[in-house]
């Protein structure tokens, strides 16, 4: 099979790429180099079954060029900075939403239509019930990102409807792992490597979370797109269970030696949009065959490890 991967040189889609290919398949991958970085591909780009076109999704012609000849598209790029979605609106629209319209128009006009797509439990804003399954009533959206990936959503339930396509909308929550390079582990590493006598906690610490392992969350895109059926699926994709962002923290300061004063700033909330709770319901996955392998602490480790061995990620604006 010959698969289309967009955000393939990110921190998830890297992954996915070595994965296809040691099943045998061939990735025609898809990155603009925005945030994803080409080093990552070091492993698969000199593979005869890989081919990296770096361009925008919404140049549909380019587009068009890479998903010629393939079978199924893994969709992964996306803006994934919620934190910073108010200081630039537009940034999640066309990243998210409109990227993902342009990628469905070209499916449609090329006869291509079996995809897998990277939603979040996002969603969800600040859920009523935690766990949270996939038929859980929506709330007022609480974060642009979140917004951004319901919509693109909908426009896959739309496709599938209007012009029967396949398709499978998988809400993670965070991930982790080696590569990683955004989010509350690596701003916390990054901000030890600085002052490892003090650090700045968004939030009041107790923020309760769910992360999962970037390994297992390529086994949950490769379980799910082996699926029959029509129409879209949605998929949660999480562990059972999770923890404070202080238990996070001290993990992180013992595998780096830090015994840092610990300032809090804020209520219930690190910003605007970021829920005080997330812990997904994945039974439907697992349904499927799949479950987890690596616990959070484990996963916070081998995360924090990757960026002490690789501490060129860890510089502002490193590419």
């Amino acid at each position: 099979m010959r698969v289309f991967v967009t955000g393939c040189a990110g921190f998830i889609g890297s992954h996915l790429v070595e994965r296809l290919l040691a099943d045998g398949h061939e990735v025609a991958g898809f990155d603009d180099l925005s945030t994803g970085r080409q080093r990552f591909l070091a492993g698969a780009l000199d593979r005869p079954g890989f081919t990296l076109t770096v361009g925008e999704l919404r140049n549909t012609d380019a587009v068009a060029r890479a998903l010629d000849g393939c079978d199924m598209v893994f969709h992964l790029a996306a803006n994934a900075d919620v934190r910073h979605g108010l200081a630039d609106p537009r940034r999640d629209l066309e990243r998210n939403t409109l990227a993902t319209f342009a990628l469905l128009e070209v499916m449609r006009t090329r006869g291509v239509r079996r995809i897998a797509f990277t939603s979040s439990g996002a969603v969800y804003g600040d859920a009523p019930a935690v766990p949270t399954p996939e038929d859980a009533p929506f709330p007022v959206q609480s974060s642009l990102y979140g917004a951004s990936k319901l919509a693109a959503e909908a426009l896959l339930g739309a496709y599938c409807a209007g012009y029967g396509f396949q398709a499978w909308a998988l809400r993670l929550v965070s991930v982790l792992g080696e590569r990683y390079s955004h989010g509350h582990v690596f701003d916390f590493v990054q901000k030890l490597r600085a002052d490892a006598a003090e650090i700045e906690v968004l939030g009041n610490g107790r923020q309760r979370k769910s992360y999962l392992y970037v390994g297992d969350c390529v086994e949950a895109l490769v379980t799910a797109a082996r699926g029959d059926g029509a129409g879209l699926t949605v998929l949660n994709v999480g562990t059972d269970d999770d923890c404070t962002v202080d238990e996070s923290l001290g993990w992180i300061c013992e595998a780096l030696g830090a015994r840092p004063q610990r300032r809090y700033r804020g209520g219930d909330r690190g910003w605007p949009g970021d829920s005080p709770h997330v812990r997904l319901d994945s039974t439907r996955l697992r349904a499927l065959g799949w479950k987890p392998r690596v616990g959070i602490r484990d996963a916070v480790g081998r995360t924090v490890e990757y960026l002490r061995a690789n501490p060129w990620l860890l510089e502002r604006g490193a590419r």
